[in-house]
């Protein structure tokens, strides 16, 4: 065979590369509104050397759509599992890690939300969801400060729902944030830190609130 004619070989910067520009298109559009071609111009690839890496849209969708939702889940995992904090600092960290993660990515919880209205379920079994949130020392410790009158009784996924809406919802709300209070990305940026100690401090009443 002529050796013009041999394909490319495979090469880890382009996949990465590659991989790279279908997160910001994925996220910013989701699967059904992206084109192979959109993820090619934003590698700055031509569609052909796409193609060679990655043989479907959809193979490269599940891809970029594990390793959001890996990511995502991960760090309630390592902070719900650590068994040498306590449960404000538990609160402090995920309020932390997650602010920091939506101000770099902010498209994350919008791309998520409308991904699992499509296959709920089995995106759940696929990623472990409920051994993520269910089976941590976080319940173990957060039953034990019920059973010892700390904190008040309360449904463990009420707490989970508050604080993970807490900090996320800003986020998927913020074109309408901004567009009702006039406030510029910066200011709703100034607004996000703020609440790094807001949100620990509402949650702290909600616990103790007998």
């Amino acid at each position: 065979m002529d050796q013009d004619k041999k394909p490319p070989k495979m090469d880890i910067n382009t996949e990465t590369k590659i991989k790279n520009a279908a997160r910001v298109v994925f996220h910013k559009k989701g699967f059904a509104a992206t084109r192979t071609r959109d993820i090619a111009e934003e590698a700055g690839i031509n569609l052909a050397l796409l193609n060679y890496y990655f043989r479907s849209k959809q193979k490269l969708f599940d891809l970029i759509m594990f390793e959001t939702m890996h990511g995502f889940l991960q760090s309630i995992f390592e902070v719900f599992n650590n068994d040498t904090t306590t449960l404000e600092q538990k609160i402090e960290t995920m309020v932390n890690r997650y602010i920091d993660l939506l101000l770099t990515n902010p498209d994350i919880p919008i791309f998520l939300l409308n991904e699992l209205r499509t296959h709920p379920e089995e995106l759940v079994a696929k990623m472990g969801m409920k051994d993520i949130l269910m089976d941590t020392h976080f319940l173990k410790q957060f039953q034990s400060a019920i059973n010892e009158e700390k904190i008040t009784t309360l449904n463990p996924l009420h707490f989970i729902m508050n604080l993970m809406g807490m900090v996320i919802f800003p986020f998927m709300a913020c074109p309408i944030i901004k567009g009702v209070s006039g406030v510029t990305q910066s200011e709703f940026e100034t607004l996000m830190q703020e609440r790094r100690v807001l949100v620990p401090k509402w949650i702290h009443t909600i616990l103790h609130n007998k």
